[in-house]
């Protein structure tokens, strides 16, 4: 099998994680995880993530191009992790076979979600994933206009609206002169 990312080196096998196995590529770094090996290391697993290893800031590598699937040659989909990261996992539909690019793994990892991978790849995910990065493009968006200040006190009042028992009673207060 030859990298899907870089195209050029044979995957070689290797172990992304104490007993996770999967095929690796020299040149960029990138895993190949077939998902049915990665849901028994689940199982074998203890249920919450050990994380610090990898700081959750730093970014890992992701391939913008499409990628072909190292076993079936099948265009594979992009599924993305977050809204506020741009990194997307590759899986291929057939094979049921995931590529992690260089970083990936470790970011899971740091995001405390390399338990639930699959997950990432169901549109209920996917729908949270978009409502979160519109979120946090809207916040961008009135912190520019308003000033990061006026976002966080805003922040505040919302936090004590949210379950206040008057709360139409106070926000028809405060949007009338």
């Amino acid at each position: 099998m030859q990298c899907p990312a870089c195209r050029t080196p044979r995957l070689q096998p290797t172990q992304l994680d104490a007993g996770l196995h999967g095929y690796g590529c020299s040149q960029c770094a990138g895993t190949l995880v077939g998902l049915l090996h990665y849901r028994d290391w689940v199982e074998r697993q203890p249920a919450t993530d050990v994380s610090g290893e990898f700081a959750a800031e730093e970014q890992a590598d992701d391939t913008r191009h499409a990628l072909s699937c190292p076993k079936c040659a099948k265009l594979m989909s992009k599924y993305q992790i977050s809204g506020t990261r741009a990194n997307r996992l590759d899986l291929c539909g057939s094979c049921d076979e995931a590529w992690l690019d260089n970083g990936e793994w470790q970011l899971l990892k740091a995001l405390e979600l390399s338990h639930k991978v699959p997950a990432i790849f169901t549109d209920a995910w996917q729908r949270q994933v978009r409502q979160q990065a519109s979120e946090e493009a809207r916040r961008e968006r009135f912190t520019r206009i308003a000033g990061a200040d006026a976002i966080a006190r805003a922040d505040e009042v919302r936090a004590w609206l949210k379950d206040h028992p008057q709360r139409r009673e106070l926000l028809f207060y405060i949007g009338h002169d």
